[in-house]
């Protein structure tokens, strides 16, 4: 028969006081150098993986260890500021845990904490990966500021790969804080549509979307960390020939960046020929930056709303193209890649979809007429791409830098097709460089078939349509080399 010592069960007449003490910590991941909380071992020292319940959860001040001799309490030391909501939550809902840890000097750090199932119940979030998606959101977040709690306050609801009410209730409950003030505010009124039983099924299903989609956005600060320049400089001479102007106003953003620690005023509007390599220059730039990148096509987009969403009150509602981009990428910091921009006055549809994108580049905010709600754009760097500039309104100039590329001369195409086109073309077809050999003349003649063309896409069709004659008589015909000259040229690109 077992026996327990019950001189280490919590004393239920021992007045809640608060024992621990919170430290800020902007840390990505938790180690036993750098834990989430540190709870007391002068009793005894705990085991590196120990299981049990966060109790007194008006102030969660202990964790009920689960010994062999019977259930042993410890009480909190320090806690990591930003999970502080989180072990309140466990604890109130006495879900049963495993902590990881390591006994130190000043207590057991405790790393690493996971749900388990207890006693062949249902666990309350279903599976440990929300406990963990929580766990992720609150590391990647800054520490909060100094605020008194209000105890009398509720804080309610907000989702995971939040789909449930229950998720998105639990998340908001846990790692509420880690969202814009606004967004928050918002997602508490959702919440009580979604609940609600005095509203339309119809109703709640748009307020349950809508909630999904906002809550899986990590909604990052407008605080950018220093970018080498030296390696910004190496990616755009790995990505683009020549181009110096390009080059050294790109190199000017990234010295900004790294004095204000916040993205440029203005976006970038780059200006020339197709062909000229604009896009390739906006994903570099996406690359420099080390964020996320989606790309507009406004050519493709005849109404505003396809940009702003459509409202709740019809059945078929959805957001536009804007808010799904900051879902695709999960955060709230991207680059926004408007292709076409000059064709973005064309629309055929009710209005201009070109006034739509003013709020979105002034970085002030933008509203989606599903969402019904503000959506932070401080932390999006706008870069378009045109053809045209005249066929761009004086609005919408006034909101880039603007960047002319000239088309390349002669010269710098040969370069282009000998030294990236071509070498390129061949890597990927596995082709030796002793295998093709390039003349002077042949070089020539390519040059001159593509005088007439801006750009240098047909220049990279051009090494394609070559290699691939050239793997052919290797393979087919046995050749050990192909030569390149203007007689194959004229044969091969006539």
């Amino acid at each position: 028969m077992p026996v327990f010592d019950f001189n280490n069960t919590p004393d239920k007449d021992k007045p809640l006081t608060c024992t621990y003490t919170t430290f800020r910590s902007d840390e990505s991941t938790a180690t036993p150098e750098r834990p989430m909380l540190v709870l007391d071992n002068k009793k005894r020292q705990w085991k590196h993986h120990s299981s049990g319940f966060f109790s007194n959860p008006a102030k969660q001040t202990t964790f009920e260890f689960e010994e062999e001799d019977g259930i042993v309490s410890a009480d909190i030391l320090q806690i990591d500021a930003r999970f502080v909501s989180l072990l309140k939550w466990l604890g109130g809902n006495h879900i049963h845990i495993r902590l990881s840890g390591e006994n130190r000097e000043n207590g057991y750090a405790v790393y690493k904490i996971r749900e388990i199932a207890f006693g062949g119940g249902t666990k309350l979030s279903a599976e440990d990966g929300f406990l963990q998606f929580m766990i992720e959101r609150l590391l990647a977040s800054n520490a909060p500021e100094e605020i008194e709690e209000d105890e009398d306050a509720e804080e309610i609801g907000d989702d995971m790969k939040l789909t449930s009410i229950q998720s998105i209730t639990d998340f908001m409950t846990c790692a509420g804080k880690t969202l814009p003030d606004n967004i928050r505010l918002w997602a508490r009124r959702n919440l009580a549509v979604a609940k609600s039983h005095e509203v339309s099924p119809e109703e709640r299903r748009h307020a349950q979307r809508a909630l999904s989609i906002m809550m899986n956005v990590q909604w990052k600060s407008n605080y950018f960390e220093s970018i080498d320049p030296q390696e910004a400089r190496r990616i755009l001479d790995e990505e683009l020939y020549g181009m110096e102007k390009v080059k050294q106003r790109i190199i000017e953003t990234i010295i900004q960046i790294n004095r204000t620690h916040t993205l440029p005023a203005y976006g970038l509007l780059l200006v020339g020929p197709a062909g000229t390599g604009k896009s390739q220059i906006a994903y570099a730039v996406a690359r420099i930056l080390k964020l996320p990148w989606t790309t507009l096509d406004m050519s493709s987009i005849n109404d505003p709303e396809q940009l702003t969403g459509s409202s709740r009150v019809y059945a078929n509602a959805k957001p536009g193209i804007i808010m799904d981009a900051f879902s695709m990428a999960g955060e709230s910091n991207l680059v926004f890649i408007i292709n076409e921009l000059d064709k973005a006055a064309s629309g055929k549809g009710n209005g201009n979809p070109a006034d739509v994108l003013l709020t979105l580049l002034d970085n002030l905010g933008f509203t989606d007429n599903y969402m019904e709600c503000m959506i932070p754009t401080v932390g999006v760097y706008p870069i378009a791409t045109a053809n045209d500039k005249s066929q761009i309104s004086a609005p919408l100039m006034s909101r880039f830098a603007v960047i002319d590329i000239p088309d390349y001369t002669d010269e710098e195409k040969k370069i282009i097709f000998s030294k990236y086109a071509l070498p390129k073309v061949l890597k990927r077809m596995s082709l030796k460089e002793n295998e093709i050999i390039l003349t002077d003349e042949g070089l020539d003649r390519i040059i001159q078939k593509h005088a007439n063309t801006s750009g240098i896409r047909d220049l990279e069709q051009a090494a394609e349509h070559i290699a691939a004659n050239a793997l052919y008589q290797i393979e087919v015909n046995h050749m050990q080399s192909v030569t390149i000259d203007a007689q194959m040229v004229e044969k091969v690109l006539e």
